[in-house]
Formats: structure tokens, sequence, C-alpha cells
């Protein structure tokens, strides 16, 4: 077998379970060096000795040395500002340096957001959206000073966005506008990365996982479980993280066991001149909308968005 990613040391979050896992395992079939990070925690994020288990990680690294790959574990928090630079410096001391990072890590506190709290608004907008943030900055702070000392770099930002996100779901406001918000980062990172020699792209993976497996129906055979595997998300991750994919940066990717898109970002639509008077705005408003194309659904297919209750 081809190996995709020889000697490439990549860091993955969130990847002692599901769909980081078998990202951790993928990459290190390739030969990547990687650190495998996860904190541990339940899937609505609680950490302590109800939610917290340091286990998974250092099972992920077992896994990975018992094929004959090299790992290392880290249980940093990515939503914090030290442990992110903790977990860019883990890559470095154990490895040497680090060609990429997938940011994988997530959690869930779904509710309408008419019942939502503040702290769980927070939580999840500091897990998904800060902790891409922070690894990225300090992986780019890394790639600039290579950069300047005249080092080759080849580098890649892989972040994990969701279709929640991009086509929205209810229930979803805080987890939906974290994922929106990653996919609006990769697309600006690319822009501000590529000089350092970085790609920056995302993932929105639909899998059966952990965090997934109270949402929507159950599958119901064999051949339905398989197709929402985790495993169908680590191909083009993998193949993202190595050196074949230099010409992508600022992309989004949707993956599943159904199929692989390129998920198409906002576009200007129909179009009208300025209009000063709001008075006459009923009549081509609805002109607008009569020639625009309806909002996409779940699926990612124009008018399958369902219609708000008002």
């Amino acid at each position: 077998m081809k190996r995709l990613c020889e000697e490439r040391v990549v860091i993955v979050t969130g990847a002692g379970r599901g769909i980081g896992r078998e990202h951790a395992l993928s990459l290190a079939a390739h030969g990547a060096k990687v650190v495998v990070n996860d904190l541990g925690a339940a899937v609505d994020g609680s950490t302590g000795a109800a939610g917290s288990d340091l286990g998974p990680a250092q099972q992920v690294v077992e896994e990975i040395k018992a094929k004959g790959g090299e790992a290392v574990a880290s249980h940093d928090n990515v939503s914090s500002w030290e442990g992110a630079e903790r977990l860019v410096n883990t890559a470095v001391e154990a490895f040497g340096t680090l060609h990429a990072v997938v940011n994988n890590a997530g959690i869930l506190r779904d509710r309408m957001l008419v019942n939502m709290t503040e702290q769980e608004w927070d939580a999840v907008i500091a897990v998904h959206l800060k902790g891409t943030f922070a690894p990225t900055h300090w992986a780019a702070a890394y790639w600039r000073d290579q950069t300047k000392a005249g080092k080759p770099v080849v580098a890649r930002i892989i972040n994990t966005t969701s279709v929640s996100g991009i086509y929205g779901n209810p229930g979803q406001a805080n987890y939906g506008a974290a994922k929106a918000g990653i996919a609006a980062f990769t697309q600006i990172a690319a822009l501000e990365l590529g000089r350092y020699g970085a790609t920056v792209n995302a993932v929105a993976p639909v899998a059966l996982t952990r965090m997934t497996e109270g949402l929507g129906p159950a599958p119901e055979t064999e051949e339905e479980r398989e197709m929402r595997s985790p495993r169908w998300i680590a191909p083009i991750v993998t193949w993202l993280a190595s050196e074949e994919s230099s010409a992508v940066t600022g992309r989004v990717f949707e993956a599943s066991g159904q199929t692989l898109a390129i998920a198409e970002g906002w576009v200007r639509g129909p179009r009208h001149a300025p209009v000063d008077d709001p008075t006459k705005l009923g009549s081509i408003v609805e002109e607008l909308l009569s020639k625009a194309r309806a909002n996409s659904g779940m699926n990612g297919d124009p008018g399958g968005w369902p219609q708000p209750q008002v």
C-alpha cells in the first residue's frame, strides 16, 4: 500500500474515540507520527470523576504502537490557550517537528435556543470554535518561524465543520453557529497561511458516533450501520494531511458512507439596484426570492430547508 503521510507529524484532537480515533489510526497506517489528543471528557464536555477518562487517548496510542506506528498521548484542553500551546509543543518535542493539525475535538449541548443557557452556549462555542482557533494559532506561529528561518514548510490544517453548521439543524444553535464559524475560519485562515506553506481545509462528516447516536433514528440494518461508520471520514482527512493535497486550500468537504462532496460556500444570487425607499422593497424582495435558490436541507440539496413556522 502506498503510504501518503510517511514521516509526517500530525496532531489529531478529540482522537480518543469515534471519528478522531479513525483519523489517528488511518494517519498512522499511512506512516504519520501522531499526537493523539483527547481530554477524556463526556459527550457534553464534562470532566472529573464522573465525566473524564484519560484512558482513550493512551488506548489509541497503544493501538498504533501495536501495529508498528509511532504516537504519543496528549490530554491538553484545546479550548485553553496554554493547553493548545502545550499540544503543539508536545508534537515538536516528541517528534522534532509538526506538519499537520486535525482539529476534531467537540462536544454537544443540544437544546432549543429559547431554553438554552448561557453556559451551554459558551461551552460549545469554546470547544469547537476556540478549540479550532487556538491549536491553529500555535501551529501557524511555529510554521511562520520555520519559514522565517528558511526551512521548507509543507503544512496542513484540517478543521471539522458540520452539515448542522453549513445547512442548519433545529436544536443546535450553539453547535451549528460554531461549525459555521469554523467553515468561515477555514476560508480566512487559508488566505492568511499560504505564505507560511500551509493549506487549510475543513471536513463536514456524517457518522454514527458517541456524539450522534441520539440524533435521528438508529440504523436498522448492518448495511445502514456500516454506511454511518466513522471510518468513511478518515480517507479524505489522511489525503488532505499529505503532500499530495498541496493545490487544495480553503475548501469544505462533506464525507460519509454515502458521499464525498465539496460544499460550495455563500454566493451572490439574484440582485437589484440599490433601493433607498423601504416602502418599495416588498415587491422587489418578492421578485428576488422567486429567482433565488431555496436554502439547502441537511442533505445539501437546494430546497430541502424546512419552512420556518411563523
